[in-house]
């Protein structure tokens, strides 16, 4: 009894220990802004769904919206167009349908 307890507890918890989005990729042409993730996509129950473009101090200026999985394209590219970005650095954060924007954030090269 205990060990099905304790498998049934295991299957909930998953998700809460899933792995973020990993950003791979990041880099800028003009206004175009490119990011490749990889992240161990199931479906629609839990999947990358978005990245955006941060200034240093975390203030949003661009956000890539991912409107479906891509279990059997990993890792994958998509871009986004952020009109007048502005002089300094700029970081890239990723974000997944269960465990929300990630923690971490990679510095965008330009």
């Amino acid at each position: 009894m205990l060990t099905r307890a304790l498998f049934c507890f295991g299957c909930f918890a998953a998700p809460a220990f899933a792995d973020p989005p990993q950003i791979v990729g990041a880099e800028v042409s003009g206004a175009r802004v490119s990011v490749t993730l990889a992240h161990p996509d199931t479906g629609w129950d839990h999947y990358a769904d978005g990245w955006r473009v941060e200034t240093e101090d975390g203030t949003v200026i661009g956000t890539r919206e991912l409107l479906h999985p891509h279990v059997e394209e990993q890792p994958f590219t998509r871009s986004l167009t952020v009109n007048d970005l502005p002089d300094g650095p700029l970081f890239i954060r990723a974000k997944c349908s269960v465990d929300g924007w990630s923690d971490t954030r990679v510095s965008l090269m330009r």
